[in-house]
């Protein structure tokens, strides 16, 4: 027999009834009914019901504290008919105590109630997470995400692919995030960087002749909280192929990501197959790279009909339309809108009309739209009696965000967000650059990506008409995954780096490793990343990704569990030759 156990908490059943066993747990429960003691005992398992009426350990029981661990020996009885619990699969029996150990005994008040966890604010909860984890249902969302990991390896183990481990302590890379830095000891004045995603290293490994190469990987990025994105690391699955193009990747994604849904998912995937939709073709009908397909909305493009209209406001922009049927909602609804476009996306409003019944057409613009304008946005957008249209102008790239932004708030209020489904889909054809803020070209997703052309496309086109062998697996609305066909060849890198303002020797020190592997036989080479974190998520059907992470930060990244981060003493600092030019008076260790 165990020292602790003979059994879990949820193991016990009526063929054991008469058995003496031993269960260690925590203390979910005591009901005192006055002579006869109750006690829900609780392990990683599940539940088991205590009892004694002996005088002795009742009197030891009065010193015992909720969630206090013990270990209890006790004979297992069936329980009288009336006091079955269906709702446990232990409900039949229970344990008539004979000796109760005391393992550790909550000495401090609880700082809330384990089974109300969810209701007390969060930063109290992630401060005493170790509690928070005893809820039952957060500890299944840690469990089952264990499981999924299975599934994920079992799977990419059978489509052959071997998992190796990469390094952490790496160095600098520009991935599109801020890096951890870490100050070397031995080097001084030199740092490490905590990898973005082990992308230099699984380029590596297929130089290096693995063909199939994947790891459950942890990725730091110094980026700022949002509710999808847990701030400063996440894992991902990070896999890679040689000798692979992008159609080869994609249907590996795929396939990994419909056997995950399918065995986990609480809904079923929708499609036959995951769709492909161009970057242009994402950002003009649906406003965003990663659109949210069970929203039926479609944005249309209606900037002709307003430069031959009188309504002087909308010409020389980027107009987009959307069509509803607004014949369940009221004149307050297109003024809602309109406040939220203003209040929450910091538009200066939202303009509109509405066809009545009778064909007539209502709304602010109305009168500056001849019926001959009238007619061409309908047909456009397909509107009929009874529907509204929403027009959203500005300047391309913001005119298609903010018209994606109203699209899905438009979907949530009109209740016609499909939330029985999954839908997935692949934006692909990714622009290879972008401009920045101060006209300076820059590279808008993976450095090291294939330019679709090459090295002519490098050479001729202008940089913002460069397509890239870049994509992303999107699924109701969240971008799960990234991914890219790898440049292999020394002169498009040297190039691709060249137009974003890194000179060939900055190429070489910073990326020396591939610079210098490319020179030695590199195969054409593709993979991708899905975000491990928010496919749990997804999975369980959150809305806030710290949901599904043990230890996660709260939404300002700090670790209240372990006071991270928190300063240090100056003797490590000197260690590491740095000097901090911050006064903090309140300095903790």
């Amino acid at each position: 027999m165990s020292e602790y156990r003979t059994h879990t908490c949820e193991e016990l059943r009526e063929k054991d009834a008469g058995k003496e066993v031993r269960l260690s747990g925590f203390v979910k429960n005591i009901r005192d009914l006055g002579g006869c003691v109750f006690i829900d005992l609780r392990d990683h398992y599940g539940i088991t019901q205590l009892t004694t009426e002996n005088p002795e350990l009742l009197e030891q029981i009065k010193n015992i504290n909720i969630e206090s661990a013990i270990t209890v020996d006790g004979t297992v009885v069936m329980r009288p008919e009336e006091n079955i619990n269906d709702k446990l699969t232990t409900g039949k029996v229970e344990v008539d105590i004979k000796n109760i150990i005391v393992q550790n005994n909550v000495l401090l008040p609880l700082p809330f109630e384990v089974e109300k966890s969810h209701d007390v604010k969060e930063d109290l909860r992630l401060q005493y997470r170790f509690l928070d984890l005893r809820n039952e249902e957060i500890h299944q969302k840690i469990v089952f995400r264990s499981r999924v990991l299975k599934t994920i390896r079992d799977k990419m183990d059978e489509m052959g692919f071997i998992e190796i481990q990469t390094p952490i302590l790496t160095s600098s890379s520009p991935e599109g995030a801020r890096d951890y830095i870490i100050p070397s000891r031995i080097h001084p004045g030199e740092f490490y960087a905590l990898p973005q995603a082990p992308q230099q290293f699984k380029q590596l490994l297929m130089i290096s002749g693995f063909d199939k190469y994947y790891q459950i990987a942890p990725c730091f990025r110094d980026e700022d909280p949002r509710a999808d994105r847990s701030p400063g690391e996440f894992y991902q699955l990070d896999f890679e192929m040689s000798f692979a193009t992008q159609e080869d990747v994609l249907k590996s994604l795929e396939e990994v990501t419909r056997h995950v849904f399918n065995t986990h998912g609480r809904v079923p995937i929708s499609q036959d197959s995951f769709v492909q939709i161009p970057y242009k073709e994402a950002m003009d009908k649906y406003g965003s790279d990663k659109p949210d397909l069970r929203n039926p909305l479609i944005i249309n493009d209606v900037s002709e009909c307003f430069a031959k209209s009188e309504f002087n406001a909308f010409k020389n922009k980027t107009v987009k339309a959307i069509a509803i049927d607004s014949s369940t909602v009221t004149r307050r609804f297109f003024d809602e809108m309109t406040d939220f476009a203003k209040s929450e996306l910091d538009m200066k409003g939202l303009a509109w009309i509405k066809i009545n019944e009778d064909g007539s057409v209502v709304g602010p613009i109305a009168k500056y739209l001849s019926e001959d304008i009238q007619k061409e946005m309908f047909s456009i957008t397909g509107a009929k009696e009874n529907y509204g249209i929403f027009f959203i102008a500005d300047e391309y790239l913001k005119a298609c965000k903010d018209a994606g932004n109203v699209r899905q708030e438009l979907g949530r209020r009109l209740g016609i967000i499909d939330e029985s489904v999954y839908k997935f889909c692949f934006i692909v054809d990714f622009p290879f650059y972008e401009e920045t803020d101060d006209g300076k070209i820059d590279f808008g997703h993976n450095p090291f990506s294939m330019p679709q052309g090459g090295l002519e496309a490098l050479e001729t086109k202008n940089p913002l008409d460069i397509l890239a062998y870049q994509y992303d697996m999107v699924c109701n609305g969240y971008e799960l995954a990234s991914g890219a066909v790898r440049n292999h060849d020394t002169k498009i890198m040297t190039k691709a780096f060249e137009i974003a303002g890194y000179s060939e020797e900055t190429v070489k020190n910073k990326f020396g490793a591939l610079y210098n592997a490319f020179k030695f036989g590199a195969p054409p080479h593709a993979g991708a990343a899905p975000g491990l974190d928010r496919m749990m998520m997804l999975l369980l059907g959150e809305t806030n990704i710290r949901e599904v992470i043990a230890f996660p930060k709260n939404s300002k990244a700090r670790d209240l569990l372990m006071q991270a981060p928190n300063f240090v003493t100056d003797e490590q600092l000197r260690d590491v030759h740095i000097k901090v030019d911050v006064k903090d008076n309140n300095k903790k260790i």
